[in-house]
């Protein structure tokens, strides 16, 4: 990236001080199906847990668009950029019959930090590497048993 003033690099902007995205979040990712020719989106309600940068989290029980497909996320933060890896095992019943997906993923937190947008990449089942749009909103900071029960059910758009 370069700036306006010749030698003077573009640098991130800094997260908020003292900025924790632990809480429950609504992740929608889109994806190409190529056996069905067309784009789906997958909805889950997750809960990302924060100690110091290292982001971990993983969705609430029958809490996806596409139930019993449980998603989780090993992630890193620097300043207001979101880096890791997401792990998706699908349904024994559904569509793609048990499939484990896994990738990588890169989010920029948006000032507010409440909204983290940006891509992942991962396999598909014809040996290519796809790529789409992610994204997580903030839906409650509270990680409380009765905020998780409240949404430890399938996601709507």
């Amino acid at each position: 990236m370069a700036s306006s003033e010749p030698g003077v690099p573009v640098q991130a902007a800094p997260a908020p001080i003292g900025e924790d995205y632990s809480g429950v979040w609504l992740s929608r990712y889109e994806f190409y199906s190529s056996s069905r020719d067309g784009t789906f989106t997958g909805l889950h309600h997750v809960i990302l847990t924060q100690h110091g940068n290292r982001i971990t989290g993983q969705s609430l029980p029958g809490a996806s668009s596409n139930p019993d497909s449980p998603l989780s996320f090993d992630l890193t933060t620097d300043r207001n950029i979101v880096t890791g890896t997401w792990v998706e095992q699908t349904a024994q019943d559904g569509y793609y019959q048990g499939a484990r997906y896994h990738g990588a993923i890169q989010l920029l937190v948006d000032p507010t930090g409440r909204r983290m947008s940006g891509k992942w990449v991962g396999f598909g089942k014809e040996f290519d590497v796809n790529t789409g749009p992610w994204e997580l909103r903030l839906l409650d900071k509270s990680t409380a048993v009765e905020i998780i029960a409240k949404y430890s059910t399938s996601p709507a758009e």
